[in-house]
């Protein structure tokens, strides 16, 4: 059994573990990095993804903050047509190989163990163990562990359905269908897409845009989601009125609302928000960002389930719990009924630092990689937990149009905590990760005029502030009493 020394133990070499690893390496130029990963290849969860994934948010503020994920270049093809891009699978992967490869390794202060699991800690001294060698080795870390696999992140291909499969049945994960061009000669007749998440609406756009009818798909939604609308939520150095014009409309809408589904319904009237069917009120928001391009596709599939979550499947029927549906025998399911996140994770929160232990999480929501990115700021620049705590207390990751209100607040509040401190403030105007920091510090630079409206946005939120806390604290409550039924 051999024996490794490092300054930090990252379990995990994803978005998070990736984002601090990189933060950590400019901050501290004196210590050292270990990151162990279940995958053969750097990107975590984006190594389980379908092909055809890509990000919801442009990637001007995605990866890490040294290095650029896309060509700032707008799209001129397909649904996000007019908008800055959207990396994809393919590209996300290049992108955190690129960064292993050509600047951590060759750092000479980063040691990156794939296919290792981590396995238990015993005194200061970790175990881990290589999967496929059963190599076992230990790992003496001489300042701290770093989790960055609190979010248990889940994609179809990890997931294991919570229905029945009858024998027989055409079933198939997102990642799947690109294949389905070998079977040619024995095509379903029917689709039937179950979950309403954004992984489900990806698979409608693809069959939709692969040539399958709207006709002959069909679509379980046990729940609909409200979604962002993309075009507000361009990168800030080209379209910072865009994001002046979402935070306005989001402190006016929350502060003037005595619920969520209120909040939610007038953000939808100032086209901030986006729903699939406008009949329908949406009690689902995971913070999914969608173009109307996608919208107006995904409108085209009027066979829409709502008797619940399924059961079973089987040829030719779909059971609910209280119904069974008539289907073509040859139908194909498609699951899309993985949660990105677990609920009990996102109901539950703990400190980043506690002691010799940093538990990546969220500061604003739902921005991982500058989250992660902060908390190694924070850890190269304050000397004790209390003061690195109080600047990142953990965001919620709220689930419903219930609890989304307290995302608000939270965001609000822990915006204004860092733009206080004179060094957290200096870290976001240079973070490449923060969505506005580094577009407002060049604006100050220049004496841009917009800045006259940046300083309005300030107070339109002082104004709003008492409100937003009122709904915040209500939705707050309505969160932490789901943590307690978990």
């Amino acid at each position: 059994m051999a024996e490794f020394e490092t300054d930090y133990l990252v379990v995990g070499a994803g978005a998070v573990g990736l984002a601090f690893a990189d933060t950590l390496l400019d901050e501290d130029p004196d210590c050292h990095i270990t990151l162990v990963d279940k995958h053969a290849k750097p990107g975590g969860h984006w190594n389980d993804a379908y092909s055809f994934v890509a990000l919801h948010q442009p990637s001007a503020t995605y990866g890490v903050n040294s290095m650029e994920m896309c060509p700032d270049k707008v799209d001129t093809i397909g649904h996000n047509k007019g908008m800055y891009p959207l990396a994809k699978h393919a590209e996300i992967l290049a992108y955190y190989g690129k960064l292993m490869n050509e600047r951590m390794i060759p750092s000479g202060r980063v040691a990156y163990h794939p296919l290792t699991e981590y396995q238990d800690d015993e005194g200061g001294v970790h175990s881990i163990k290589g999967i496929l060698s059963g190599e076992q080795n230990t790992v003496k870390v001489r300042r701290k562990l770093v989790d960055a696999t609190w979010f248990q992140t889940s994609v179809p291909s990890t997931h294991k359905p919570g229905f029945e499969i009858a024998d027989g049945t055409r079933f198939a994960i997102p990642g799947e269908l690109p294949a389905l061009w070998k079977e040619a000669g024995n095509l379903p007749d029917h689709y039937v897409i179950l979950g309403g998440g954004k992984t489900a609406m990806d698979s409608a756009v693809w069959l939709l845009e692969s040539g399958v009818p709207a006709d002959k798909i069909g679509w379980v939604r046990p729940r609909d989601s409200w979604m962002l609308n993309r075009t507000l939520l361009q990168p800030a150095h080209v379209a910072i009125e865009g994001l002046m014009e979402f935070q306005t409309a989001l402190v006016e809408c929350a502060s003037g609302s005595e619920t969520g589904d209120e909040m939610m319904q007038k953000l939808g009237e100032r086209n901030v928000m986006l729903r699939i069917d406008e009949s329908v009120t949406p009690k689902m928001f995971h913070f999914a960002v969608i173009s109307p391009g996608e919208i107006d596709l995904m409108r085209q599939i009027t066979q829409v389930y709502r008797q619940g979550r399924v059961t079973r499947i089987e040829p030719g029927k779909m059971h609910f719990a209280g119904e069974t549906l008539d289907l073509p025998e040859n139908t194909l399911f498609i699951d899309c009924t993985a949660s990105a996140v677990p609920f009990d994770v996102r109901e539950g929160t703990r400190p980043f630092f506690q002691g010799d232990q940093i538990t990546l999480q969220l500061a604003q929501t739902p921005f991982v990689p500058y989250s992660a990115a902060l908390a190694a700021f924070l850890e190269a620049n304050f000397e004790t937990d209390d003061e690195r705590n109080n600047l990142c207390p953990p965001a919620p990751l709220t689930d419903s149009t219930d609890t989304y209100p307290y995302a608000v607040m939270a965001n609000l509040m822990s915006t204004g905590i860092l733009s206080n401190n004179p060094k957290t403030n200096e870290f976001n105007a240079r973070s490449r990760l923060h969505p506005t920091g580094p577009a407002i510090a060049k604006m100050m630079r220049e004496g841009d005029p917009r800045l006259a409206g940046m300083s309005k946005i300030g107070e339109v939120i002082r104004e709003n502030m008492p409100g937003v806390i009122k709904l915040g604290m209500k939705a707050k409550a309505i969160h932490e009493e789901g943590e307690l039924r978990a």
